[in-house]
């Protein structure tokens, strides 16, 4: 059995020369910065997430603000991270607090964990940053550095190697710097011992890593069983009036891109050319194929086939209806849209 009484003094020296110091969210460290910088890295590495922080931050500096923002900044400021769900629970979550907490986050496990879209892990990661609580972490990177380790057998995400792993977690913790012993932990797992090829020959952990001596960092931590992913086909229609304006529809409050502005989406092109000649003046003959874009989901793939066409504009004021709306080239900036939604139309031609 691995030793696990020096792996923290080992780790947090290795973070002390080599780990990163210099993020946005650890100038200042609060509560607030943490909770958004965690919620932003789930699923998306640390370069992409900075910029998308920054502006995020300069636009809504802090829970309040969130807070009292309109649902349609927040999404527009998240536009391009993915993973919408991440950013109405986080705007969920600030009401809450204002509601309940003060305007603050609470330094509570379980009152955290009760909020939208802070798990077990992402609220350990705000009360030792945040506050340099006692909370252990379990996020992709430390799951995969303490099955390689430990050599712990079995796909992390099943609930008893779930449960091994958390115990460990809690065992490893230092009495003190439990701020830097979570960013070492991370950074350890996305810098050196990586998914692929990882950096055994410079790890401060080697000698003790029971998949290095059992040859085992390959086959570490087991995969999860998988099955090919399903393709989907969907229509979407680019429509566009005489002055330029692309016309958007607001995806339902449930379900994939929920809430955002995308294009009119129709399962096949029948129903397409039914809607479009319920609510538009135009001959839908006229709407000319674009080449096919592919997105994918974490569970299944879905190849889009746009349609453009230029019309001379609804059968009834837009006004009538909350979920169209016309929109500018310049206003596309400012609005929460679906990625590639965002790609095909910043790549249409006029």
């Amino acid at each position: 059995m691995t030793d696990a009484s020096d792996i923290a003094p080992r780790l947090l020296a290795w973070f002390d020369r080599h780990g990163r110091h210099d993020l946005p969210w650890q100038h200042p460290r609060t509560p607030y910065r943490v909770w958004l910088s965690e919620i932003m890295l789930q699923q998306t590495q640390v370069s992409v997430v900075v910029g998308y922080f920054n502006r995020f931050i300069d636009v809504l500096p802090d829970l309040p603000a969130l807070a009292s923002a309109p649902q349609d900044q927040v999404l527009a400021l998240w536009s391009g991270l993915g993973y919408y769900a991440r950013a109405r629970n986080l705007h969920a979550a600030a009401k809450l607090c204002v509601a309940r907490h003060g305007g603050n986050l609470p330094r509570d496990l379980d009152a955290l964990v009760a909020l939208p879209g802070i798990g077990r892990s992402t609220a350990g990661a705000i009360l030792s940053q945040a506050w340099n609580d006692r909370a252990p972490i379990l996020d992709g990177n430390v799951k995969r550095v303490l099955c390689r380790v430990f050599g712990i057998d079995g796909w992390p995400g099943l609930p008893a190697v779930e449960k091994q792993l958390w115990s460990i977690a809690e065992r490893l913790l230092p009495s003190a710097r439990l701020a830097d012993w979570t960013q070492a932990q991370m950074d350890f797992g996305a810098t050196l011992c990586k998914r692929a090829n990882p950096a055994c020959a410079i790890c401060p952990l080697q000698d003790v890593c029971v998949a290095r001596r059992e040859g085992r960092i390959a086959e570490l931590p087991a995969a999860k069983p998988g099955k090919p992913l399903p393709q989907r086909e969907t229509r979407m229609l680019l429509i566009e009036d005489s002055d330029g304006r692309v016309l958007l529809q607001r995806r339902p409050p449930t379900g994939v891109w929920a809430a955002l502005w995308s294009l009119p989406q129709h399962d096949d092109l029948a129903d397409a050319q039914a809607w479009f000649e319920q609510h538009l003046d135009g001959d839908f003959m006229d709407a000319r194929p674009l080449p096919p874009l592919e997105h994918g989901f974490s569970h299944y793939r879905l190849r889009i086939h746009p349609r453009r066409i230029i019309v001379s504009g609804l059968r009834a004021a837009i006004g009538d209806n909350a979920d169209l709306r016309w929109a500018t080239r310049p206003d596309l900036d400012a609005i929460g849209l679906p990625a590639p939604v965002r790609k095909l139309l910043q790549e249409r031609t006029t």
